[in-house]
């Protein structure tokens, strides 16, 4: 199982692209083998101190993936890699 950890902010457009992108992708694969789960830094101190200015941020099984903008095509092939 696969988790995918996208990091974002309310009223973020960014983050809205990059949730539109994961989910998309996501929704793609054959499998049921990904977990997503989204965090918000509006909601937790901690995570606004280590991501305020990368945001939105994807972590792959709590490893950075990438942030500000989100490729389809990597994200595609980190997940199926």
């Amino acid at each position: 199982m696969t988790s995918l950890t996208l990091i974002s902010k309310p009223d973020c457009h960014l983050c809205d692209v990059a949730r539109e992108v994961v989910e998309t992708v996501v929704a793609e694969l054959d499998d049921d083998g990904v977990v997503i789960e989204e965090l918000s830094i509006a909601d937790d101190p901690e995570l606004y101190a280590q991501w305020w200015e990368k945001i939105p941020v994807v972590l792959i099984d709590g490893r950075l993936h990438g942030h500000w903008r989100v490729s389809p095509e990597r994200l595609r092939a980190a997940l199926t890699g």
